[in-house]
């Protein structure tokens, strides 16, 4: 299978693309994907169809920096549910840990690697859309994001040591000096960030004191909009605590800004429980990684928050009336298997308290 990106990986694009010039609902027809399922943010989408839109979009803009220009737009609140659970750790580097850790939840295609020598951390960012050529839109806009996000960590005074790529220099390098505020390095082995260590050892400005009010109004504000639900909320932060171990509705809550009764009354409203939400997200998230061959099935089984394998396969089985190997078995055929019918009832020795 390609590897998969979510559509929140087009934030702004089409304010950015008519910005320029361009009709982005012919864009994004032409790469193949909906123009109307832009605004399904968690839809997955081929990696591969939303590279090809950004380097179409540059050329047809004439704009070598299109990925730069897309990332100066991103907020860390574009990170949605993941900004929750950030704002707990509390310092930079176990902030940047976690990002990366998620990455694949939001973005397959991604790879970021972080290494530590003589005082300087790099962060390489990878990416491999399952197709062959080259996106240097996709690596810009990544490593523009991600830039961002340390931005938020550090403070807008902070600067990088160094920023580079391996695409060649652009004919105006001047809008990615703008952007990063420091050496951009043009032609280099790797595409990311050097930054100093002791950087990643200072406080996350973006914990509970700064954050909390912003939570809190988080939840507030889902009966007002249609779209948002707290059961869809409270399935997002499901996505990225599971493989933590700390999956529970009291650090759903805490995430949230909330205590726990308000969880569980919010969600009782829409016709949900905790349990029922958190196996049909662990359901769906199993079906996706099972078929999926990316991770092996022992990953899997921590990635959604088992305390064993064996666990999980029982579990996989109860739900999907197959045992894991047979549904990968299958995906990588004709498809996997269809499933059996499911309650959606309590997942037996999950570990998730």
């Amino acid at each position: 299978m390609k590897p998969l990106a979510r559509h929140a990986a087009l934030n702004d694009y089409v304010d950015l693309a008519h910005s320029v010039g361009l009709d982005p609902a012919r864009m994004v027809r032409d790469a193949g994907l909906d123009p109307a399922g832009l605004s399904l943010q968690d839809r997955w989408v081929p990696a591969s169809a939303i590279a090809g839109l950004l380097e179409n979009s540059a050329a047809a803009s004439g704009r070598e920096d299109f990925g730069i220009a897309l990332a100066e737009l991103r907020r860390f609140s574009n990170l949605g549910p993941l900004s929750l659970v950030v704002r707990e750790e509390p310092d930079v580097r176990s902030a940047v840990k976690m990002l990366v850790h998620y990455e694949h939840m939001y973005n397959e295609a991604l790879k970021t690697r972080i290494s530590e020598n003589a005082g300087i951390t790099t962060l390489r960012v990878g990416l491999d859309v399952g197709v062959p050529g080259d996106f240097p839109q996709s690596i810009d806009l990544a490593v523009g994001v991600l830039y961002q996000l340390l931005l938020g960590f550090l403070g807008r005074t902070w600067r990088p040591v160094s920023v580079s790529f391996t695409r060649p220099a652009p004919r105006d390098p001047a809008p990615y000096r703008r952007m990063f505020r420091t050496d951009v390095f043009f032609g280099e082995r790797f595409d990311g960030i050097s930054l100093y260590s002791k950087d990643l050892d200072a406080p996350n400005v973006m914990s509970d004191p700064l954050l909390r009010p912003y939570t809190q109004k988080f939840l507030e504000g889902i009966d007002a909009r249609r779209d948002v639900t707290t059961a869809s909320r409270v399935r997002d932060l499901i996505e990225l605590l599971l493989p933590t171990g700390r999956c529970s509705a009291e650090q759903v809550a805490r995430s949230l800004g909330v205590d726990r009764r308000t969880v569980h009354r919010k969600l009782a409203a829409e016709g949900h429980t905790f349990s029922s939400v958190l196996e049909s997200t662990r359901a769906d998230l199993a079906s996706h990684m099972v078929g999926n061959t990316r991770h092996s099935l022992t990953e899997v089984s921590e990635l959604l928050g088992f305390s064993s394998p064996a666990n999980f396969s029982r579990w996989f089985r109860n739900q999907f009336g197959h045992s894991p190997s047979r549904w990968r078995a299958a995906a990588g055929g004709l498809g996997p298997p269809e499933p059996a019918a499911s309650s959606f009832g309590p997942a037996p020795e999950s570990g998730i308290g």
